[in-house]
């Protein structure tokens, strides 16, 4: 297929023979990878002239001229043509040129011919592999500078560079199984940074949001096999970021004396609808804005947590939010576990029990029940009890006979803690039995009305041997209140 040569194009023409192009000149594909090989192998003989004037087409920064455009279209295309022919020695400037451009700044088509050309490079060369990882991953943003992203233009942009770029992603790790772990380490190396004194706020979390879209759509895409779980992983890293970030004097501001219990008691009350029924599905971004108001660092959070609620629903629609859970289960047991001043990025794992409360919601509160029970280290049974008595109070999709049956549990391993104490009545050597013992009383204030309206669990109830427990020498109802 030929190319009809105009006025802008004659120095390309000049490379291979230093002689003026008249204008209406055919040449095929063919003849310009030529002229681009030419141009590379002149290099090692000295002649740099030709070599100069190709990187200088690359390196352009006005490409939204159609006669500029249609110039790098040609160049980026014949440049694939001869990628067998470029080295990292005698080529780093052009390599330079290649690897920083930005598809937020080209029409689609030199797009397609960009991206072409990176994955022909990875192809040919394993060295190249990591750059072209780098430089897919560094057009998951527009380029710092910009401020596209604010205007319709830029969601357009987006919408269009997004997926070349996970397609070379994705067509990159199926040539070379083993980029999947360097895409791992660079997608997290990559991540923006959320305290950047000399960064708009604005533009940080629009620049956060997409990163954010971009980490969703590798663990939703073809290559989630390979990228997925260490991707997910540092979502939920990211969410944490945020939320430790946020202090509770900012919570309590309006109010000094409320605390988390007296907050989530008022939720219980404010969820309702105005016909009286409970919503099915919490949606943990209310507790966000209502209470933090305009805080910036509050914001963000909520609009990247609203973002991956999403992501999981879709995933549930997919029927595949069980894997997805897998991985979120192991996250939260290794990161917002035991993270200090944790209060909200625990309502990512919520939001998928609810979405699945049969399976997702069952398992979660049994494993942190199995961590209570089983764990020997203080500070993690004492997390694990706190969550899970936050968790059964507060989720309306799992049945009250679930929440009776976990309560046995709890109150069956007080009860025979309370019969192996007869010694040390110091209350810092038995803090796991008062947070187990904060716990029930928790799941009861919520739960207790529901649990006497069902004569079977009412009878449950009556048969646990609660009051012995809170009676016991231990003290618990007396160090409860001072907690």
């Amino acid at each position: 297929m030929g190319v009809e040569l105009t006025h802008q194009y004659t120095e390309y023409r000049a490379m291979e023979d230093q002689e003026e192009v008249e204008e209406g000149v055919i040449l095929t594909d063919w003849d310009i990878v030529y002229h681009v090989r030419d141009a590379l192998l002149s290099v090692k003989t000295g002649d740099r002239s030709s070599y100069h004037q190709l990187v200088a087409v690359l390196h352009h920064r006005d490409r939204s001229a159609p006669d500029k455009a249609a110039l790098l279209l040609t160049s980026l295309k014949a440049l694939s043509g001869a990628v067998s022919y470029i080295n990292d020695i005698d080529h780093v400037s052009l390599l330079q040129s290649i690897f920083g451009m930005s598809m937020w700044n080209c029409v689609p088509d030199v797009m397609d011919a960009l991206l072409e050309l990176i994955i022909c490079l990875a192809a040919s060369n394993g060295k190249y592999v990591d750059l072209c990882l780098d430089m897919l991953v560094n057009n998951f943003l527009p380029p710092m500078e910009s401020d596209m992203l604010r205007h319709p233009r830029g969601q357009t942009k987006k919408d269009q560079v997004l997926p070349r770029v996970h397609t070379g992603l994705e067509v990159i790790v199926d040539l070379v199984p083993l980029a999947a772990l360097k895409l791992s380490t660079t997608v997290v190396q990559k991540r923006p940074m959320f305290f950047r004194k000399d960064f708009n706020m604005d533009r940080l979390k629009f620049r956060m949001e997409i990163y954010l879209k971009n980490m969703l759509m590798l663990e939703g895409g073809a290559i989630r096999e390979f990228v997925g779980s260490s991707v997910l992983m540092e979502v939920v890293n990211m969410m944490l970021e945020l939320d430790v970030a946020i202090g509770w004097d900012e919570l309590l501001r309006d109010d000094p004396s409320k605390g988390i219990f007296t907050m989530e008691l008022e939720d219980e009350e404010e969820e309702a609808d105005v016909d009286g029924q409970a919503n099915d599905v919490e949606l943990p971004s209310t507790l966000t804005l209502r209470n933090l108001g305009k805080n910036v660092t509050a914001d963000l959070l909520d609009s990247l947590m609203i973002q991956f609620f999403e992501h999981l629903e879709t995933c549930a629609d997919k029927k595949r939010l069980s894997e997805v859970f897998e991985t979120l289960l192991s996250s939260f047991v290794a990161t917002i576990l035991n993270t200090y001043k944790s209060k909200f990025s625990q309502f990512a794992i919520f939001y998928a029990c609810a979405l699945d409360p049969e399976n997702c919601g069952v398992k979660f509160a049994q494993t942190l029940g199995d961590m209570f029970i089983s764990n020997f280290n203080p500070p993690v049974t004492m997390s694990a009890v706190a969550y899970l008595a936050s968790y059964l109070a507060r989720g309306k999709f799992l049945s009250t006979a679930f929440v009776v049956n976990m309560l046995k549990r709890l109150v069956d391993w007080c009860l025979r803690y309370c019969e192996e104490q007869d010694r040390d009545m110091n209350p810092k050597a038995h803090q796991a039995f008062y947070s187990a013992c904060q716990g029930i009383m928790y799941v009861l204030c919520f739960h207790m009305k529901s649990i006497m309206n069902v004569p079977t669990l009412k009878s449950q109830l009556l048969l646990m041997p609660i009051e012995p427990i809170l009676r016991h020498k231990l003290g618990p109802l007396e160090v409860c209140h001072r907690l």
